[in-house]
């Protein structure tokens, strides 16, 4: 398990939903990239409403057309492993944005390794 406490960088990436990396979501490309470069954590919210560059408004109001909800994939890692991430970033994202913030970690604890994957908890394979 990655240890983090202290100082750390946070990089939030904003996309569409549809945004796509070889017949892929680009939020998920994101997330497996940051897994197998090691990251401490990556996670995906999806938005309800927002605009960017081309100033289209995207929102899940009922009545709206748009169904390219705003993105956003947080990863926060030690400042050094994010920046070697960034290259990978480079790469995928062709349209969005690419924040980097400093921010605090005060606690970073992780399931035991027991447990599996999430939501398996107690429960027994057949």
């Amino acid at each position: 398990m990655t240890r983090l406490t202290g100082n750390a960088l946070r990089v939030t990436v904003y996309i569409g939903e549809n945004d796509t990396w070889h017949h892929k979501p680009l939020y998920a490309e994101i997330v497996h990239r940051a897994h197998a470069a090691g990251l401490a954590g990556a996670s995906v919210f999806r938005g309800i409403e927002g605009f960017g560059a081309s100033s289209l408004i995207h929102t899940s109001r009922l009545l709206s057309l748009s169904e390219d909800l705003p993105v956003a994939v947080v990863i926060v890692d030690t400042e050094p492993r994010v920046r070697e991430f960034l290259p990978q970033l480079d790469e995928l994202v062709t349209e969005g944005l690419v924040t980097l913030d400093d921010c605090e970690v005060i606690r970073y604890v992780g399931r035991e390794a027991k447990q599996g994957i999430a939501g398996t908890k107690g429960k027994k394979s057949l």
